[in-house]
Order: structure tokens, then C-alpha cells, then sequence
């Protein structure tokens, strides 16, 4: 499977998937509001938390290993049971959890313990919603690529009509609802898409943990943990900095921003996940690399840097089009997020090669560092240059990031050979 073939069927599902998202920010900016916005982006980050803590943080480690052992069906079941078995028992301890301390997390993440009970759902469908996400790296590792797009797809349709339907009877507590619970009924499709292929059983998914295939998931587990708590607080201190500093309707202003980049770079981003993390998980050849990591700042990056462009000539049509009138503010924002847009996806080219490889030390290092370079450059700019700061320390962030990413790849792969593999 070549990258622009995987690319041009990855197309599929993300047009579908970015029209939906559309959908659900026009939605939700009618029937929440810029606030609304707010702590939507809070509950989303509690999500991504909770979900990785509460699988075990495999599923990259998944991907890669079910790619890597793509000659061998056995070793392949034993990654998915034990990775299944693991995800099942962390699943279950976190809903507990969950349940228990439903107000708590709510009075931090939504500043409002009322909402207790989005938790309380969140925790009762989170053993399908962390089997879900484990079940769609499995097809990638496989590169089963239509029964991967075809999940995408079903996920975005039903994300769309969850929210659609919950955010116009509840408002707020009906959408947040929504995103707890949408990926969770997917589950069903993608078991139902798994199901139909002859090299799936689910008997599979679950058995015997093996020792060493954990330790080897191990090194992922370790670095899914370290973004899975850097990024989201990163994006929850710097959200609760704007509310302080310029209101929460100016903090929604962000996560509206924040949501249209993730919009209309999800065919990139997508494409570096569906492609590129199976593919540099089967080289070894330091040369293979590096033509693979050209080959997509060939291809990914100009791509991603056209749209942003054209994003920004447009942005006052798409603000009221695809959000309200009570958006325009965000307009000051545009020009510095579409730099940092395209910074980051030519920094993400070279990330995914320490993910692939699992670099642990690097990557860890790195999530540290700049998550927290993030959140000092926001309170300092932001001080300085008022609101618009946001964007520019979202840009100044990942240009550093790139550069130092470069650096120490760069290195690695000077120092192997045509015939050493590359770990």
C-alpha cells in the first residue's frame, strides 16, 4: 500500500469525517455558545486522558507490532490478547473510579459538579469505548484499510447524530453526554466491520497475558501516558488562563480555533497515522527511512500548508458559515494557528519515526518539555500581546519543536548504516 494510494482511500473517511465535524461545531455553536465551547474542550481533554490511562496506552504499541509481525498470525493474537486483556481489566478498575468521584471530576474539569453525571455515563461505557479504539489500531497494524475507513466512517456518522440530536434537547449537558458515549456505540460497527474478515476471531481479544509482548507494549504504554497527561493539561491550564484573564467566551474562542485546525488537517494527520506508523514500524533500513520521511514532506506538507492558506483567505466566510456572528473575535487568531498548523505537521513527519521506533527517552523528554514551553510561552504572550498571544505561542512552540525533533533525528539516522536496523 503506497502512501498515496492509502492517502487517496483515507480521503474518503476524512471528507466524511471533517463534514461531520463541521456539522457538529455549527450545532454546538448555536446551541452553546462560545462558553459552551469552553468546556466542551475541558471534557474533551478528560477524555483522552481517562481513555488512554484506562486501556494501558497500547494501541500505538498495537499498531506497530501487529504491522511488524505481518508474516506471523500467532504472534500477532498473542499483541491483541494481551492487549485486549489489559485494556478490559483497566477499563473496568477506571470506571469504578470514575463512578466513585463522578462530582470531583466535574467541579475540576467543568468548574460546575452539576455536570457529575456525564461522568457517571462516561463511565459506563468506557470498557467499549477503550475496546473500540483498541480495535481500530488492530486494522491499521493489518492495513486493512477499507475496514478502517469504513469504522472512521461510522464513528463520524454516529458522533454526528449523537450530538446532533442531544446537543438541541440537553444544550450543554446533552452534548457532553454525546462525546462520552458516541465512540462507545461505534464499538458495535467496528466489532460487526472486524468480525467479517477471516483473520479475526474475538476470542482473540481476550486470554493469557504474555510477559514479554507487555514489556514490548511497555515502551508505548509509557509514552501514550506521557501526551496522554502532557497535552490535554497543557490545553486545560492554558483554556483556564483565558477564562481568567480574558473570559470564558474568549477561551471558547480558542477551542473554536482549536477544532477548525483539527478539522481541516485530519486528512494529514490521519494519513501520518494510517500510513506512516504501520510503514516505518516494517523498515529497518536507515536509507528507506529517510526516503519515506522525504516522501512526505513532498506530498503531506505542501498539502497542509495550502489548506491553511486558503483556511486563512477565507476566514471570514468560514466563521459565520461554520460557527455564529458571536464568533468573529476568533478572526485575530487565524494567521498565527495557520503558521503553527503547518509547523506542526512537518514537525509531526519526523515524530512519528520516535513512535514508530519507540525512541522512549526522546519522545518523553520532548512532551515534557514543550507541553510545559507551551503554557509559559501562552501566560507570556498573552501578557504581552494580549489575546492573539495564544495563537503566536502555538506557532513559536512548534517551530522550536521541529527544529529540535530535526536535530535528533537527524543524528540517529546518521549513525546507522545501510545494513544496521534502525531501534
Amino acid at each position: 500500500m503506497t502512501l498515496i494510494k492509502t492517502s487517496l482511500l483515507n480521503a474518503i473517511a476524512v471528507m466524511i469525517k471533517m463534514i461531520t465535524l463541521l456539522g457538529i461545531n455549527k450545532i454546538l455553536a448555536i446551541y452553546v455558545g462560545p462558553a459552551g465551547y469552553a468546556a466542551l474542550g475541558q471534557f474533551q481533554n478528560a477524555v483522552q486522558m481517562i481513555t488512554t490511562f484506562a486501556s494501558g496506552a497500547i494501541n500505538t504499541g498495537v499498531t506497530k507490532y501487529t504491522a511488524e509481525y505481518y508474516e506471523d498470525a500467532l504472534k500477532q493474537q498473542q499483541v491483541w490478547r494481551t492487549a485486549g486483556t489489559i485494556a478490559v481489566i483497566g477499563s473496568i478498575i477506571t470506571s469504578v473510579i470514575i463512578a466513585v468521584f463522578n462530582q470531583p471530576l466535574a467541579a475540576w474539569f467543568l468548574k460546575n459538579n452539576s455536570y457529575g453525571g456525564v461522568f457517571v455515563w462516561f463511565a459506563a461505557t468506557l470498557v467499549f469505548f477503550t475496546l473500540n479504539t483498541l480495535l481500530l489500531a488492530i486494522l491499521n497494524g493489518k492495513k486493512a484499510i477499507g475496514r478502517y475507513v469504513l469504522a472512521n466512517i461510522a464513528g463520524s456518522v454516529f458522533a454526528f447524530v449523537a450530538t446532533t440530536i442531544m446537543a438541541i434537547q440537553w444544550g450543554l449537558y446533552g452534548a457532553l453526554i454525546a462525546l462520552a458515549i458516541y465512540q462507545s456505540i461505534t464499538f458495535f460497527v467496528t466489532l460487526l466491520i472486524c468480525y467479517k474478515a477471516d483473520w479475526f476471531k474475538i476470542r482473540y481479544l481476550f486470554g493469557q497475558i504474555d510477559r514479554q509482548i507487555a514489556l514490548n507494549l511497555g515502551k508505548f504504554t509509557a509514552m501514550a501516558l506521557t501526551s496522554a497527561a502532557c497535552g490535554p493539561i497543557s490545553q486545560i491550564l492554558i483554556r483556564d488562563h483565558l477564562g481568567a484573564s480574558f473570559g470564558w467566551t474568549a477561551a471558547g474562542y480558542w477551542e473554536a480555533m482549536w477544532r477548525l485546525s483539527n478539522a481541516y488537517l485530519l486528512l494529514a494527520t490521519t494519513t501520518l497515522s494510517v500510513y506512516y506508523l504501520p510503514r516505518l514500524s516494517e523498515l529497518k533500513d536507515a536509507i528507506d527511512i529517510k526516503k519515506e520521511i522525504i516522501q512526505g514532506y513532498k506530498i503531506i506538507l505542501p498539502v497542509a500548508a495550502l489548506s491553511a492558506f486558503s483556511i486563512y483567505l477565507c476566514r471570514d466566510m468560514i466563521i459565520p458559515l461554520l460557527f455564529t456572528q458571536e464568533f468573529l473575535p476568533m478572526r485575530e487568531l487565524f494567521a498565527w494557528q495557520m503558521i503553527g498548523d503547518t509547523l506542526k505537521i512537518g514537525s509531526w513527519i519526523l515524530a512519528f519515526l520516535m513512535l514508530s521506533k519507540a525512541m522512549l527517552k526522546l519522545f518523553i523528554i520532548t512532551e515534557i518539555v514543550f507541553s510545559i514551553s507551551f503554557v509559559v510561552l501562552t501566560w507570556v504572550l498573552t501578557k504581552t500581546i494580549g489575546f492573539q498571544g495564544v495563537a503566536v505561542a502555538f506557532a513559536a512552540n512548534y517551530a522550536a519543536y521541529w527544529i529540535v525533533i530535526f536535530f535528533f533525528i537527524y543524528q540517529n539516522l546518521a549513525e546507522k548504516n545501510v545494513t544496521k536496523p534502525l531501534d
